[in-house]
């Protein structure tokens, strides 16, 4: 497939199948997200891989709870994706301190996109989610205390994999030429 089509077809799902992935799949997205760009190649990430059956449930579990139900969905995940952030390079760090600018916050997304559009390059489903308690994943994953959780993707194949119609802002709104 083409890379226009690519991200045409690329969506967040919410439905998985019950279909384990294989890691050698998962290896190909964490690949894809090996090779994203970085501010001065400093790669402030670490993808922590869950799937173990029984890992995958209280990952997912994290990702929810009574009162923050729209995450639920993440049940029927597969594996997942534990994105955390990572030390930048000095460069990165005081580019970022200059500038005003999290440059790690914007690696990290590069990084995460280029594990999603990988995946549904594979037919395989994702849905990156903000939304997570950091420190129960933290303890399961023994992720050091001084580390933060950047995302979450959950991952797996797509139920009833139906491409939804895209609703975006026309180009004319979101972008200009020379001037704002």
């Amino acid at each position: 497939m083409d890379f226009s089509e690519l991200v045409k077809t690329r969506q967040s799902v919410r439905k998985f199948d019950n279909k384990p992935v294989d890691r050698e799949v998962l290896n190909k997205c964490i690949e894809a997200a090996r090779l994203s760009p970085s501010a001065s190649n400093s790669q402030p990430w670490k993808f922590v891989m869950v799937d173990n059956p029984d890992l995958v449930k209280n990952i997912a579990s994290c990702t929810y709870n009574s009162i923050v139900k729209f995450n639920k969905f993440t049940d029927s995940a597969a594996a997942f994706a534990v994105v955390v952030m990572e030390t930048g390079t000095f460069a990165s760090k005081a580019g970022a301190i200059f500038t005003n600018t999290d440059y790690a916050l914007m690696d990290m997304g590069m990084a995460v996109e280029h594990f999603c559009l990988q995946a549904a390059e594979l037919n395989l489903g994702t849905c990156i989610l903000g939304w997570r308690r950091q420190s129960a994943i933290k303890k399961l994953l023994r992720i050091p205390a001084n580390k933060k959780v950047g995302l979450v993707i959950a991952i797996g194949y797509e139920k009833d994999p139906v491409i939804r119609k895209k609703i975006r802002k026309p180009i004319k709104e979101m972008s200009s030429y020379n001037k704002y």
